[in-house]
């Protein structure tokens, strides 16, 4: 088959002769598989104990045909050698900490993950004897210095929520292989199409499929991508935690990795065009946006990744009343706290974190910023609302 993107992203993953001669791989609506005879389920049981990969299971919470195509594309779109499906980003973030950590280790993470990845981090791991220290994204010595013996993980977001900062990812590689430490990034806001972390030596990328993957904002999904070896481990834990995907939004998943590319570069280039609009208008103090010569780590996202995301973040120039004053004034954008579909989604993130202003300050996130996560409508007609937005809140 063909390398390139596009072509995998539509064929890889899927027998080309499906059942009942079906152009889509059907949703196999099954929990339990059942067996010819008494012979057949000695032969797979002998299989399995042998460690052969094998082509069926017996029971819908360790795997399902669906999903396991959605799990071949996956691992061919990231150049991993697996993958595994789960229930939501969250679920695949967990069960891949739970698997790799036990009591007495110690986690680095990225102080601008997800807050519900440092929720987890730092209040279900720690009741389990696991420690875990935050560095800044952006300084490769904190990163260094929060090395122990005890640390095995090393996890990353890049670009992060909401500001869209990058890590470098060769240092963040070389500094976790001279003390073996296993790193995972979580790629969500980029995206294979803008960057596949495993070429740089990442040992595992997580993504929350809900998002740009299923592009559709009709279901919920996770996966994770790397080494069998690693993949092993953390299907044990999702056979006894149970989030595997259902066979529906597995379907509904498969039906959206077709399109990927063709919607991420359709949303890198309008983002680009609205970060810019942003970036000159004298109603906003600030933009955030790789693509922009202005964000501090300009360079390293030209070279590190293939295209800016689909994101803009911004401030604009009031408080938090005029803030939400502007978020609702625009007419195309949905209000939401997702993004990746093909229907722009708008926040202001400080509505949606926490009513208490102490929290927000600690959360660094400041009342007059705003999260657009564009779609695929036209970057015209985007930037018009924008603009008529902006002007009603000078009045």
């Amino acid at each position: 088959m063909s390398s390139r993107f596009s072509t995998k992203a539509v064929h890889a993953g899927e027998e080309r002769r499906k059942p009942y001669g079906a152009l889509t791989t059907p949703i196999v609506q099954t929990s339990t598989y059942t067996f010819q005879d008494s012979a057949e389920i000695m032969d797979f049981m002998l299989r399995k104990s042998a460690g052969e990969e094998l082509s069926r299971v017996d029971y819908g919470r360790y795997g399902n045909p669906t999903q396991s195509a959605v799990e071949r594309k996956m691992a061919s779109l990231e150049g991993g050698e697996r993958a595994l499906l789960f229930s939501s980003g969250m679920c695949a973030i967990t069960t891949t900490l739970g698997a790799l950590l036990s009591c007495g280790d110690h986690l680095v993470l990225v102080r601008d993950a997800y807050h519900r990845t440092r929720d987890f981090a730092l209040n279900f791991l720690a009741r389990w004897g696991i420690e875990t220290t935050l560095v800044s994204i952006d300084d490769p010595t904190s990163l260094a210095d929060a090395i122990r013996p005890a640390t095995q993980v090393i996890f990353s977001e890049t670009p992060t929520n909401p500001y869209l900062k990058v890590m470098d990812l060769s240092q963040m590689v070389e500094a976790a292989t001279a003390h073996s430490i296993t790193t995972i990034v979580d790629s969500t806001f980029a995206t294979p199409v803008n960057l596949r972390p495993l070429n740089y030596g990442v040992d595992l990328v997580i993504h929350s499929a809900s998002k740009y993957l299923g592009g559709h904002n009709d279901l919920l999904a996770g996966v994770v991508v790397g080494p069998g070896r690693l993949l092993a481990q953390i299907e044990e834990g999702r056979s006894v935690l149970g989030g595997v995907a259902g066979p529906h939004d597995a379907y509904l998943l498969l039906r959206g990795l077709k399109s990927l590319e063709l919607r991420v570069r359709q949303q890198n280039e309008s983002a680009q065009r609205l970060a810019q609009f942003l970036d000159g208008h004298q109603a906003i103090q600030r933009v955030y946006y790789p693509g922009l010569l202005s964000h501090p780590q300009y360079d390293l996202a030209c070279a590190q990744m293939a295209g800016f995301g689909g994101v803009v973040s911004f401030e604009v120039d009031g408080d938090m009343d005029r803030t939400s004053r502007f978020v609702d004034l625009l007419n195309i954008p949905y209000i939401g706290p997702t993004l990746g579909g093909v229907e722009s989604i708008v926040q202001q993130p400080a509505t949606l974190f926490s009513l208490d202003p102490e929290e927000r300050q600690a959360a660094g996130l400041k009342d007059n910023l705003v999260r657009y996560a564009v779609g695929i409508e036209d970057p015209e007609d985007l930037i018009a609302d924008l603009d008529q937005a902006l002007d009603g809140i000078r009045v």
